[in-house]
């Protein structure tokens, strides 16, 4: 017995658990990575969505109301929604233009912007 070679019932078993416990990290970390870069990229298309429904609206003339132009389809499951505040001061006409981009009914970001007159 002294010169026996191969490992015992309970170094395999202790084996594949700390194979199983290192397998399940890896995996917790990979699914944390794929939720961060899933919020990562529905931040980033709603911050571009609101930057152009902005840089339309102020291309169009001066106005107390604005229809924002359409999201293109591959954008589904987005929507915008602009708010107008008009600003009277010495200076002339100013709105406050306000962009809220939403996906799916959960609001995701707000661009808020001005237009003079």
């Amino acid at each position: 017995m002294e010169n026996e070679k191969g490992f015992t019932l309970l170094e395999v078993i202790l084996s594949i658990a700390l194979l199983g416990i290192i397998c399940i990290a890896v995996l917790a970390g990979l699914s944390t990575a794929s939720k961060a870069l899933f919020t990562a990229d529905q931040l980033e298309t709603a911050k571009n969505l609101a930057e152009t429904q902005m840089e339309y609206i102020k291309g169009q003339p001066y106005a107390t109301t604005y229809v924002p132009p359409p999201i293109p389809p591959e954008y589904a499951g987005y929507s915008a929604t602009v708010d107008i505040s008009s600003i009277t001061s010495r200076d002339g006409n100013i709105q406050k233009i306000t962009i809220i981009i939403e996906h799916s009914g959960k609001q995701v970001t707000t661009l808020e912007g001005y237009k003079v007159n």
